[in-house]
């Protein structure tokens, strides 16, 4: 009789994108490229958070394309409907349904505690609204749905994976084993990218500079522009060191599109000026983001296509989702359908 092989199943993670904006190069290079590798690793869950970025009022018409732009842009920088679930939040209702049960289950300190809130209630000033204040509850949902093991998060998602194990660890402790409590995830590194006119502050969305931030829909002459007015220094020469924060930066760019390390590119650029290494890094990204440009252009064109992939992975999340809705409701002692 053969020995029965036991097959150990993949942890399940999963990570959620607010549709906001167009990524930019710095979130590509710090994560987004990644991802195609740990969809091979991990059972991946992927979602684009609507829900979530109505804390800040959206204009419907932008909303809706962001969200389709968004899909279409997660595709093609490789993430596949075949070996992830790709779902749109907004689409699952058992995300508000969760979340809403999970604001009983957390306490009003603990949400005021939350640093993202204080910072955004200052940002919007205008608009500080409840959602915004149990924004951390559907988060909660978000990883709790899917019974998630690890949640890649970086140093400004912490806080709310705290508070999601914290909440899972008591619903659990009043009705038994419900929710699996996430483990953080902290992905390898990717390169760090600053904005090329404040080299100072991470590439961002928000740059109040539109010269400082590259987007992954950037027209290749537009890239080439960015770069070339990019904030260097007066020394003139490629090298890394302190002080030199914009030549820091374009190599630590240049580095991450062609793999050379820091010592190779010293060496190719020396005694070259900076408008010959501000060129090669623009030619680099261009390279780099073509065939992703050019897989999103394709997508986008065939809206039917992409509507097919997130209907599929919206049925597979909501299935996934509602096993643990219904568990949660029937501790609770909501009476059944």
């Amino acid at each position: 009789m053969s020995e029965e092989v036991k097959i150990e199943r993949k942890k399940r993670s999963l990570s959620l994108i607010q549709p906001t904006s167009i990524p930019t190069l710095g979130n590509y290079l710090g994560a987004m490229r990644g991802w195609t590798a740990f969809q091979e690793d991990f059972d991946t869950i992927f979602g684009i958070a609507d829900l979530h970025s109505i804390t800040v009022r959206q204009e419907p018409a932008k909303l809706r394309q962001q969200t389709v732009q968004l899909y279409a842009m997660l595709m093609a920088v490789g993430l596949d409907p075949q070996k992830s679930i790709l779902f749109i939040q907004s689409h699952v209702p058992q995300h508000s349904q969760l979340g809403w049960l999970l604001n009983c289950y957390t306490q009003f300190g603990e949400l005021n505690r939350m640093t993202q809130f204080k910072d955004k209630s200052a940002q919007h000033s205008d608009n500080v609204n409840a959602g915004l204040f149990t924004y951390p509850c559907l988060m909660a949902a978000d990883i709790l749905l899917y019974q998630a093991d690890v949640v890649p998060v970086g140093a400004d998602q912490k806080q709310h994976l705290e508070i999601t194990r914290d909440i899972a660890e008591r619903f659990n402790g009043i009705y038994g084993n419900v929710f699996t409590v996430p483990e953080p995830y902290i992905p390898k590194a990717g390169a760090r990218v600053m904005s090329l006119q404040n080299p100072l502050a991470k590439m961002s969305k928000s740059d109040p500079n539109p010269k400082g931030t590259v987007y992954l829909t950037d027209e290749p002459s537009v890239i080439m522009k960015k770069f070339k007015s990019a904030v260097t220094d007066s020394e003139m020469a490629v090298r890394y060191a302190d002080g030199k924060d914009g030549i820091n930066n374009l190599m630590t760019i240049y580095s991450a599109v062609t793999g050379a390390s820091f010592e190779a590119i010293e060496h190719d650029f020396a005694g070259k000026g900076y408008g010959d290494f501000k060129k090669a890094v623009g030619e680099a990204v261009v390279a780099e983001l073509e065939p992703v440009q050019k897989k999103y252009n394709e997508l986008l064109k065939d809206k039917a296509y992409l509507q097919e992939c997130w209907t599929s992975g919206d049925d597979f999340a909501s299935r996934l989702a509602d096993r643990t809705l219904s568990k949660a409701m029937k501790k609770i002692g909501f009476l059944a359908k």
